[in-house]
Protein backbone atom coordinates (compact mmCIF):
# COMPACT_ATOMS: atom_id res chain seq x y z
CA UNK A 1 0.00 0.00 0.00
CA UNK A 2 1.02 3.47 -0.67
CA UNK A 3 -0.20 5.51 2.63
CA UNK A 4 -2.73 7.37 0.56
CA UNK A 5 -6.45 6.32 -0.54
CA UNK A 6 -6.11 4.57 -3.40
CA UNK A 7 -8.25 5.58 -6.50
CA UNK A 8 -8.48 2.48 -8.31
CA UNK A 9 -8.80 -0.64 -6.29
CA UNK A 10 -8.44 -4.09 -7.85
CA UNK A 11 -9.09 -6.98 -5.69
CA UNK A 12 -8.98 -10.52 -6.15
CA UNK A 13 -9.63 -10.28 -9.80
CA UNK A 14 -10.90 -13.23 -12.48
CA UNK A 15 -10.84 -12.54 -16.05
CA UNK A 16 -10.66 -14.15 -19.23
CA UNK A 17 -11.52 -14.84 -22.85
CA UNK A 18 -12.96 -17.94 -22.74
CA UNK A 19 -15.57 -19.44 -19.97
CA UNK A 20 -13.92 -21.56 -17.52
CA UNK A 21 -10.50 -20.59 -18.08
CA UNK A 22 -8.84 -17.31 -16.47
CA UNK A 23 -5.64 -16.20 -17.53
CA UNK A 24 -6.45 -13.77 -14.39
CA UNK A 25 -6.51 -16.05 -11.19
CA UNK A 26 -6.94 -13.76 -8.13
CA UNK A 27 -4.58 -10.47 -8.90
CA UNK A 28 -4.99 -7.40 -7.17
CA UNK A 29 -3.34 -3.68 -7.39
CA UNK A 30 -4.64 -0.17 -6.33
CA UNK A 31 -3.16 3.22 -7.23
CA UNK A 32 -3.54 6.57 -5.63
CA UNK A 33 -3.92 9.89 -7.44
CA UNK A 34 -0.49 11.06 -8.76
CA UNK A 35 1.43 7.19 -8.02
CA UNK A 36 2.54 4.76 -10.41
CA UNK A 37 2.65 1.25 -10.62
CA UNK A 38 3.99 -1.13 -12.79
CA UNK A 39 2.97 -4.87 -13.44
CA UNK A 40 5.81 -7.08 -14.05
CA UNK A 41 5.90 -10.43 -14.77
CA UNK A 42 7.28 -12.99 -16.78
CA UNK A 43 5.74 -13.61 -20.27
CA UNK A 44 2.25 -15.03 -19.94
CA UNK A 45 1.71 -13.80 -16.32
CA UNK A 46 -1.57 -12.20 -17.26
CA UNK A 47 -0.27 -8.44 -17.04
CA UNK A 48 -1.94 -7.55 -19.71
CA UNK A 49 -5.14 -9.59 -19.80
CA UNK A 50 -5.27 -7.99 -16.24
CA UNK A 51 -5.80 -4.44 -17.20
CA UNK A 52 -7.74 -4.84 -20.29
CA UNK A 53 -10.54 -6.59 -17.71
CA UNK A 54 -9.91 -3.83 -15.57
CA UNK A 55 -10.82 -1.28 -18.58
CA UNK A 56 -13.66 -3.39 -19.75
CA UNK A 57 -12.28 -5.04 -22.80
CA UNK A 58 -11.94 -8.07 -21.43
CA UNK A 59 -14.95 -10.80 -19.28
CA UNK A 60 -14.58 -11.00 -15.35
CA UNK A 61 -16.32 -13.51 -13.72
CA UNK A 62 -14.74 -13.10 -10.30
CA UNK A 63 -13.02 -10.13 -7.81
CA UNK A 64 -14.22 -6.26 -7.90
CA UNK A 65 -12.89 -3.26 -9.53
CA UNK A 66 -13.27 0.26 -7.40
CA UNK A 67 -12.63 3.13 -8.71
CA UNK A 68 -13.35 6.49 -7.25
CA UNK A 69 -14.84 4.93 -4.71
CA UNK A 70 -17.58 3.28 -7.06
CA UNK A 71 -18.35 -0.31 -8.02
CA UNK A 72 -17.14 -0.24 -11.84
CA UNK A 73 -16.64 -4.29 -12.17
CA UNK A 74 -18.88 -4.61 -14.52
CA UNK A 75 -19.04 -0.98 -16.09
CA UNK A 76 -18.46 -1.05 -20.47
CA UNK A 77 -15.27 0.60 -21.81
CA UNK A 78 -17.00 3.60 -22.95
CA UNK A 79 -18.61 4.16 -19.82
CA UNK A 80 -15.13 3.90 -17.18
CA UNK A 81 -13.57 6.28 -20.09
CA UNK A 82 -16.13 9.11 -18.78
CA UNK A 83 -15.46 8.39 -15.48
CA UNK A 84 -11.87 9.13 -15.94
CA UNK A 85 -10.24 5.60 -16.38
CA UNK A 86 -8.51 5.91 -19.92
CA UNK A 87 -6.68 2.75 -21.37
CA UNK A 88 -4.09 3.14 -23.77
CA UNK A 89 -3.65 -0.45 -25.62
CA UNK A 90 -0.37 -1.94 -27.29
CA UNK A 91 -1.39 -2.01 -30.73
CA UNK A 92 -4.20 -0.38 -32.95
CA UNK A 93 -3.43 2.58 -30.86
CA UNK A 94 -4.24 5.20 -33.34
CA UNK A 95 -5.52 5.85 -36.94
CA UNK A 96 -2.78 5.22 -39.33
CA UNK A 97 -4.41 6.26 -42.30
CA UNK A 98 -5.41 9.71 -40.32
CA UNK A 99 -3.42 12.84 -40.02
CA UNK A 100 -2.09 13.75 -36.15
CA UNK A 101 -4.36 16.21 -35.86
CA UNK A 102 -7.65 13.98 -37.03
CA UNK A 103 -6.83 11.60 -34.41
CA UNK A 104 -6.80 13.98 -31.65
CA UNK A 105 -9.91 15.87 -33.46
CA UNK A 106 -11.54 12.27 -33.21
CA UNK A 107 -10.51 10.90 -29.80
CA UNK A 108 -12.08 14.94 -28.18
CA UNK A 109 -15.30 14.18 -30.06
CA UNK A 110 -16.53 12.52 -26.61
CA UNK A 111 -16.39 16.11 -25.29
CA UNK A 112 -18.31 19.28 -24.97
CA UNK A 113 -17.36 21.27 -28.10
CA UNK A 114 -16.33 23.98 -25.66
CA UNK A 115 -13.75 21.95 -24.50
CA UNK A 116 -12.01 20.47 -27.78
CA UNK A 117 -9.76 22.80 -29.10
CA UNK A 118 -8.01 23.24 -25.28
CA UNK A 119 -7.67 19.92 -24.88
CA UNK A 120 -6.26 19.78 -27.99
CA UNK A 121 -4.16 22.72 -27.34
CA UNK A 122 -2.75 21.10 -24.60
CA UNK A 123 -1.99 17.61 -25.79
CA UNK A 124 0.37 19.81 -28.56
CA UNK A 125 1.96 21.63 -25.54
CA UNK A 126 2.20 18.23 -23.54
CA UNK A 127 3.68 16.98 -26.75
CA UNK A 128 6.13 19.32 -29.06
CA UNK A 129 6.89 16.60 -31.58
CA UNK A 130 3.31 15.62 -32.43
CA UNK A 131 2.56 19.68 -32.74
CA UNK A 132 5.48 19.67 -35.96
CA UNK A 133 3.74 16.99 -36.95
CA UNK A 134 0.09 17.27 -36.87
CA UNK A 135 -0.57 17.53 -40.65
CA UNK A 136 1.30 13.90 -41.17
CA UNK A 137 -0.81 10.85 -41.06
CA UNK A 138 -0.08 8.60 -37.85
CA UNK A 139 0.93 5.64 -40.16
CA UNK A 140 3.95 7.80 -41.10
CA UNK A 141 5.21 8.41 -37.73
CA UNK A 142 8.10 7.21 -35.47
CA UNK A 143 7.52 4.36 -33.56
CA UNK A 144 8.02 7.02 -30.29
CA UNK A 145 5.67 9.43 -31.95
CA UNK A 146 2.43 6.75 -32.69
CA UNK A 147 3.34 6.31 -28.77
CA UNK A 148 2.80 9.80 -27.94
CA UNK A 149 -0.06 10.32 -29.92
CA UNK A 150 -1.64 6.93 -28.46
CA UNK A 151 -0.94 8.41 -24.67
CA UNK A 152 -2.48 12.28 -26.35
CA UNK A 153 -5.54 10.51 -27.04
CA UNK A 154 -6.17 8.91 -24.24
CA UNK A 155 -5.10 12.36 -22.23
CA UNK A 156 -7.62 14.43 -23.96
CA UNK A 157 -10.95 13.11 -21.89
CA UNK A 158 -8.84 14.23 -18.88
CA UNK A 159 -8.52 10.81 -17.39
CA UNK A 160 -7.88 10.48 -13.62
CA UNK A 161 -6.12 7.40 -14.19
CA UNK A 162 -4.34 5.98 -16.97
CA UNK A 163 -3.53 2.73 -18.00
CA UNK A 164 -0.71 1.99 -20.71
CA UNK A 165 -0.32 -1.36 -22.25
CA UNK A 166 3.38 -2.08 -22.81
CA UNK A 167 4.08 1.55 -24.06
CA UNK A 168 8.10 0.84 -24.40
CA UNK A 169 7.60 -2.14 -26.89
CA UNK A 170 9.63 -1.92 -29.85
CA UNK A 171 11.39 1.31 -29.24
CA UNK A 172 14.96 2.68 -28.86
CA UNK A 173 15.98 2.97 -25.58
CA UNK A 174 16.32 6.73 -26.32
CA UNK A 175 12.62 6.83 -27.37
CA UNK A 176 11.60 4.81 -24.10
CA UNK A 177 13.63 7.62 -21.67
CA UNK A 178 11.61 10.17 -23.93
CA UNK A 179 8.04 8.28 -22.96
CA UNK A 180 9.02 7.42 -19.46
CA UNK A 181 10.16 11.07 -18.68
CA UNK A 182 6.38 12.13 -20.37
CA UNK A 183 4.99 9.93 -17.92
CA UNK A 184 6.60 11.37 -15.27
CA UNK A 185 5.33 14.77 -15.83
CA UNK A 186 1.67 13.35 -16.55
CA UNK A 187 1.68 12.46 -12.93
CA UNK A 188 2.97 15.28 -11.52
CA UNK A 189 -0.64 16.83 -12.68
CA UNK A 190 -2.30 14.02 -10.01
CA UNK A 191 -3.21 11.06 -12.55
CA UNK A 192 -2.25 7.59 -11.91
CA UNK A 193 -0.61 5.87 -14.28
CA UNK A 194 -1.05 1.81 -13.95
CA UNK A 195 2.14 0.80 -16.33
CA UNK A 196 2.28 -2.70 -17.67
CA UNK A 197 6.08 -3.10 -19.28
CA UNK A 198 8.64 -5.66 -20.17
CA UNK A 199 11.32 -3.22 -19.81
CA UNK A 200 12.03 -4.51 -16.04
CA UNK A 201 14.70 -1.94 -15.44
CA UNK A 202 12.89 1.29 -16.58
CA UNK A 203 9.75 0.51 -15.22
CA UNK A 204 11.33 0.28 -11.96
CA UNK A 205 13.09 3.31 -12.61
CA UNK A 206 9.35 5.11 -13.22
CA UNK A 207 6.65 3.73 -11.03
CA UNK A 208 6.56 3.98 -7.10
CA UNK A 209 5.38 0.55 -6.23
CA UNK A 210 5.40 -2.76 -8.81
CA UNK A 211 3.41 -5.91 -8.77
CA UNK A 212 4.77 -8.93 -10.15
CA UNK A 213 2.50 -11.29 -11.60
CA UNK A 214 3.10 -15.13 -12.18
CA UNK A 215 0.29 -16.89 -13.76
CA UNK A 216 -2.41 -14.33 -12.89
CA UNK A 217 -1.84 -13.95 -9.17
CA UNK A 218 0.40 -11.87 -7.57
CA UNK A 219 3.96 -13.24 -6.56
CA UNK A 220 5.81 -10.25 -4.80
CA UNK A 221 5.28 -6.83 -4.54
CA UNK A 222 6.55 -3.56 -2.67
CA UNK A 223 8.38 -0.12 -3.78
CA UNK A 224 10.21 0.10 -6.56
CA UNK A 225 13.54 1.10 -5.78
CA UNK A 226 14.06 -2.15 -3.53
CA UNK A 227 12.49 -4.14 -6.07
CA UNK A 228 15.74 -3.35 -8.12
CA UNK A 229 17.91 -4.82 -5.80
CA UNK A 230 15.29 -7.86 -4.75
CA UNK A 231 16.67 -11.20 -4.96
CA UNK A 232 13.25 -12.26 -5.60
CA UNK A 233 12.72 -10.29 -8.77
CA UNK A 234 15.75 -12.02 -10.16
CA UNK A 235 14.63 -15.12 -9.20
CA UNK A 236 11.20 -14.63 -10.89
CA UNK A 237 13.09 -13.34 -14.11
CA UNK A 238 15.44 -15.53 -14.18
CA UNK A 239 14.96 -18.60 -12.43
CA UNK A 240 13.36 -20.68 -14.76
CA UNK A 241 9.46 -20.07 -13.23
CA UNK A 242 6.94 -21.67 -15.15
CA UNK A 243 4.60 -19.29 -16.93
CA UNK A 244 1.33 -19.66 -18.66
CA UNK A 245 0.47 -19.69 -22.37
CA UNK A 246 -1.91 -16.74 -22.61
CA UNK A 247 -0.79 -12.63 -22.61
Amino acid sequence: MSGRTPLLIVDKLVAGYEPDLPIVNGASINVAASEIIAVLGPNGAGKSTLIKAIAGLVPISGGSVTFAGHDVTLTPAHRLIGAGLAFTPQTENVFASLSVADNLKLAAGVLPKTHRADRIAAAYETFPDLARQRGLTAGRLSGGQRQMLAIARSLLVGPRALMLDEPSAGLSPKLVEMIFATLADIRQSGVAIVLVEQNTRAALALADRAYILVQGRNRHEGPARALTSDPMVAALYLGGVETEGAP
